[in-house]
Formats: C-alpha cells, sequence, structure tokens
C-alpha cells in the first residue's frame, strides 16, 4: 500500500513564522513546485528589503561559480536603511564543494551574522543531503531550515485554483476544477498559465469541461490515459491520434511506452478491484492518490476489460520494452502504432 502523506513541517514552519514576522538566518528552499518556491522568496524579499535599497541589501549569487569568500563578503555586507540583508545563492550543489570550502561553510553557518538572511534555492538541480559529510550535515541541520516546496494538499489547490479564476471573473466547481488537475498536474506553476488561457477562452460564467478540454495543454499522463481509454473501447484511431500528438510534441517513443505501461498495470489494478469486490478507496490507498477522480476515470475504463486482456497488454508492453532498448535500428514509432492496433484489437 502507498504511504500517506506526511505533514511538510519545514513549509508549515515558514508560513507561521512568516505570518508571524519571524524570518530565520538560512534557508534551505527545494522541491517541484517552484510557483511557491519564487512566492515565498518574494515574501521575504518584501519583508528584509526596502524598495530602492535592492543594491545594498540584496544579493543573488550563482552557485556554480560561488566561493566561499564571495559568499561571506556578501553575508557579512552591513545593510543600509534596513535591519537585514538577504543573500539568495542559486544552485549551489553544497555536499560536493571541496574540502576547503566546505569547512569554510561550516564556520559561517556556526557563527552567522543575526543582520543577514541566507536561502539556498535549489531549482535545476536536486537538493541531496549527504550523512557522508557529517560535519556540513550537521551544521546545516542545527543552523539551517530546510523547506520542500511540492504539490498542494487537493482541497488548498482546489481553492486556490477558485481564487485564481475569481481574479478573472470566472467561476469553477469543485469537480471542474479536479478535471483541470488531472488534465494539467497538480503543480501551480504549470496551472498558472492555463488558468489563464482557459479564463480567457470561456465564455460563460463558470469555467466548464469542455472549455478545459478545448485550450489546455494536457501532460502527458492524462494524454496517455485517453489513448488508454479509447484503446479499452476498441477506438484505435482515437488512440493513434493521440499518439501522434505525443510524437509531433517529441515525446521519446521509450518514454511514451513506459507511461503507456503504468497507466495499463493501473487499469489492471482496477479491475482486480472489480473482480474482488473492492471499491475505489482501496484503489486511492493503493496508488496514494488524493482524490478519487482518477480513481473513479481508472474504475469506469477498467469495466471495459477483463483481467485477461490487461495482463495480456502488460505483457506485450514489456515485450516491446524489452526490444526497443536491445534491438537496433528498430522503428519505435511503427512499433508503437502497432501495439496500439493490437491493443485495441484485443490480440
Amino acid at each position: 500500500m502507498a504511504e500517506r502523506k506526511t505533514p511538510n513541517k519545514g513549509y508549515q514552519k515558514l508560513k507561521s513564522d512568516l505570518s508571524a514576522g519571524n524570518i530565520g538566518q538560512v534557508y534551505i528552499f527545494y522541491g517541484e513546485e517552484s510557483y511557491l518556491r519564487e512566492y515565498y522568496l518574494g515574501e521575504i524579499k518584501k519583508k528584509l528589503v526596502p524598495a530602492g535599497f535592492e543594491e545594498f541589501n540584496y544579493h543573488r549569487l550563482s552557485g556554480k561559480t560561488l566561493t566561499m569568500q564571495e559568499l561571506n563578503e556578501a553575508v557579512e555586507a552591513m545593510p543600509m536603511m534596513a535591519e537585514r540583508t538577504l543573500v539568495v545563492v542559486t544552485d549551489c550543489d553544497l555536499f560536493k564543494l571541496p574540502e576547503e570550502q566546505r569547512t569554510a561553510l561550516i564556520a559561517l553557518l556556526n557563527d552567522f551574522p543575526p543582520y543577514c538572511c541566507l536561502v539556498f534555492v535549489y531549482d535545476l538541480i536536486e537538493y541531496k543531503p549527504s550523512k557522508t559529510y557529517k560535519k556540513l550535515y550537521e551544521a546545516l541541520d542545527k543552523n539551517a531550515q530546510s523547506v520542500k516546496f511540492e504539490a498542494q494538499e487537493r482541497s488548498d489547490l482546489i481553492n486556490w485554483i477558485a481564487r485564481r479564476f475569481r481574479a478573472l471573473g470566472k467561476g469553477i466547481d469543485a469537480q471542474t476544477a479536479e478535471h483541470l488537475i488531472f488534465t494539467c498536474g497538480a503543480l501551480m506553476t504549470g496551472l498558472v498559465p492555463e488558468i489563464e488561457k482557459i479564463g480567457a477562452y470561456a465564455k460563460g460564467k463558470n469555467v466548464t469541461t469542455d472549455d478545459i478540454n478545448a485550450v489546455a495543454d494536457p501532460v502527458l499522463d492524462a494524454v496517455v490515459f485517453d489513448m488508454t481509454n479509447a484503446i479499452t473501447k476498441r477506438d484505435y484511431g482515437r488512440a493513434s491520434e493521440l499518439l501522434g500528438q505525443l510524437l509531433k510534441k517529441q515525446e521519446e517513443p521509450f518514454v511514451i511506452l513506459a507511461v503507456i505501461s503504468k497507466e495499463l498495470r493501473r487499469i489492471y489494478t482496477a479491475r482486480i478491484a472489480l473482480d474482488n469486490g473492492k471499491d475505489k478507496l482501496w484503489l486511492m490507498e493503493l496508488w496514494g492518490m488524493r482524490s478519487d477522480y482518477p480513481a473513479r476515470l481508472l474504475m469506469e475504463a477498467a469495466r471495459k476489460t477483463t483481467s485477461e486482456w490487461c495482463s495480456q497488454s502488460l505483457l506485450m508492453c514489456q515485450r516491446l520494452d524489452q526490444r526497443m532498448k536491445s534491438e537496433k535500428g528498430i522503428d519505435s514509432e511503427g512499433e508503437l502504432k502497432l501495439l496500439l492496433m493490437r491493443l485495441a484489437q484485443g490480440k
């Protein structure tokens, strides 16, 4: 069974500290939700850096070329017409610093000036703390607050979507918001431009699923779900059309196959649920779903299949995956089209 999502303590503490005006000294910002990361970085900047004094109190440094001398100079620079300065370092892999630089960083963290706030931002690289470097790990654990920005809880995300549409003069109900999340993903970063497009397109007072389907740019998983759903209906034409759209976007065939295989596994588990008297809640727990919307869609797709079809479909995907990885010169796109045809024919 999938693990339940654990509370994001670092994120919650950041929110409460900002509300109380208690901004810490050293932060590590990381995670996939860059919209929230940039939002809270902006909130810290608004509270610490007076307008017009950015040159003196706000310092941005590139992690790729960062030296501890450069960081020390920025951190120790006294604020002007403000109580504190803000230093932001982007994409510095702290645990890959040379030993001399690590030692200097540890010394800085253990004797950090109270008039500075330092934020290490991980954007293009992943934050990977390593206990191999025990002294640095302990210094960061003691002196820095790690904040992971990840996809929001469903209810919070739906409320946020509703607020964004209200700002555009549009309404959206929870079910339609669920469809938007399913179609465009659960990251605010990706949803912002889609909401703008949909809000501009929608003619009625309230946004509909048809409005979303008309102009939204669906994520790979959503397109593949529609593709596999067409396959279960034996609609090869629609499945082939969707595959063509993905190939035009230059999605790699082996990536498409991997997502098709994952979706077919999900449909297979939904078929098992139906055959054994399980409900959508069992499916949600199995796949760690935060909403019953995709679970209901999977159950509907599974009703059009049999356990035998599901197992054979997965076997066909596995065989093609092995061929793509082992055969030179294979026509991957052609083989994917042939796979969809066979799946749709039930052969």
